[in-house]
């Protein structure tokens, strides 16, 4: 009966988890207020996990700072990782900074902003786009 999910997913949901609670409770750095850990890849033989994360604060010098930060710290959250887990070689940490979210809200404005220039138009020409339908009487 095959698993569902194999070893490495079921370790990076795990390292996700546990990670995200040593940022929340243990680590105390100004630069690293209200970190999210959005996701966690490892690999197939578990030496290493890329730790995407995200912060509130999403300008370019907060986010290299907050980047600087959590490498100060990797050994920190490593040993506590250990703690919490139970493998025999605890992998890596690497953080990366996750601007897929960045990205979704930037592609949301645009998809935004080309709906409303389309209805704009519609309405400049005497049509109306609304749900669908054009109205009666064209």
């Amino acid at each position: 009966m095959p698993r569902e999910f194999s070893r490495p997913d079921r370790v990076a949901q795990q390292i996700q988890k546990e990670v995200a609670m040593i940022l929340q409770r243990e680590v105390r750095d100004s630069r690293l207020s209200l970190v999210t850990v959005s996701a966690v890849e490892v690999t197939r033989d578990l030496a290493y996990a890329k730790v995407f994360v995200t912060f509130l604060d999403d300008s370019e010098e907060a986010v290299k700072a907050s980047l600087e930060a959590l490498e100060e710290h990797v050994g920190y959250v490593r040993h506590l990782l250990a703690k919490a887990m139970r493998l025999r070689a605890v992998p890596e940490l690497r953080f990366q900074y996750d601007g897929s979210l960045r990205e979704g809200l930037r592609m949301t404005e645009l998809a935004t902003k080309a709906v409303k220039d389309d209805q704009q138009k519609a309405e400049a020409s005497g049509r109306s786009l609304g749900n669908g339908e054009e109205q009666e009487g064209e």
